[in-house]
């Protein structure tokens, strides 16, 4: 890139990082995503809109209000405290509303486990990526006790509240902020998920998804689909993305088990 594009690449990634609905972004992807924008010729100011416009389709859309994780925390942890295992899938629910994404998955929660993961033996370690909100969702999933939990996504804030949940719960494993459209992350893990992720990374990256099948260090892997829009149209997307998945499985020799629910498609894949 040229000298001069660099400045005004340095200068949009100020600009965005300064905003207070993105200041906890992953500058790494507010850097990738400003560079496509300059490299396609637009004036500065019409790369940070368009920057900006492509940070809330992927990520800004999903929650409506600001996150308030120090409350949060301490709804959880009074919840631990309790001793009652309701008390904290409670205080999850409440939680997991505040994300579109995960919000779509209360009404189906037990199940979307439950029957998924049905015939899958011992579960030890999960990696969780591209995660949001899921990871509050542990409480459902059926883990040994002693189980690691990592989960990855683009805001530093939620990485730290995830650290600190993942604390409270008392388990192992970690969260942090990564870019997986440059760099998958390495982990070895029984259960990989990548949960309605796919269809945002390739609105930046049409190859992501595929790079991310073949490289997740993982035996087995959910990968799920949005069956509507965040407006609630469905505009044939169960097809669609039906479609595309197989497009990205093609040619493997994996095992794949398909899974409808009323807010998403799924799919278990043994490699």
């Amino acid at each position: 890139m040229p000298e001069r594009n660099q400045a005004q690449l340095s200068q949009l990634v100020e600009i965005i990082l300064a905003s207070q609905k993105y200041r906890h972004i992953s500058a790494d992807l507010v850097k990738r995503i400003g560079a496509a924008e300059l490299e396609k010729g637009r004036k500065p100011k019409e790369a940070v809109k368009a920057a900006k416009k492509k940070l809330h389709q992927i990520a800004g859309a999903y929650l409506a209000e600001k996150p308030v994780y120090p409350a949060w925390l301490q709804t959880l942890k009074a919840s631990i405290q309790s001793e009652n295992p309701q008390d904290l899938k409670n205080a999850c629910r409440e939680i997991l509303q505040q994300h579109a994404s995960t919000r779509e998955r209360l009404p189906i929660l037990h199940d979307f486990y439950t029957n998924i993961l049905d015939e899958v033996g011992p579960i030890h370690s999960v990696l969780d990526i591209a995660c949001g909100f899921n990871p509050l969702t542990i409480p459902w999933m059926p883990l040994q006790n002693e189980f690691t939990y990592y989960a990855c996504d683009i805001y530093d804030d939620l990485a730290g509240f995830l650290n600190s949940f993942i604390k409270l719960y008392q388990a192992k494993g970690e969260a942090w902020v990564c870019d997986v459209i440059y760099q998958a992350p390495k982990q070895e893990v029984d259960l990989a998920l990548l949960l309605k992720a796919i269809p945002c990374l390739e609105q930046i990256d049409k190859s992501v998804g595929e790079r991310l099948l073949d490289s997740v260090n993982a035996r087995r892997l959910i990968v799920s689909f949005p069956i509507h829009s965040l407006g609630g149209k469905q505009k044939g997307m169960p097809k669609n993305y039906e479609a595309r998945f197989y497009s990205l499985v093609e040619g493997k020799s994996w095992q794949i088990k398909r899974f409808e629910f009323d807010t998403e498609l799924a799919f278990l894949i043994t490699k």
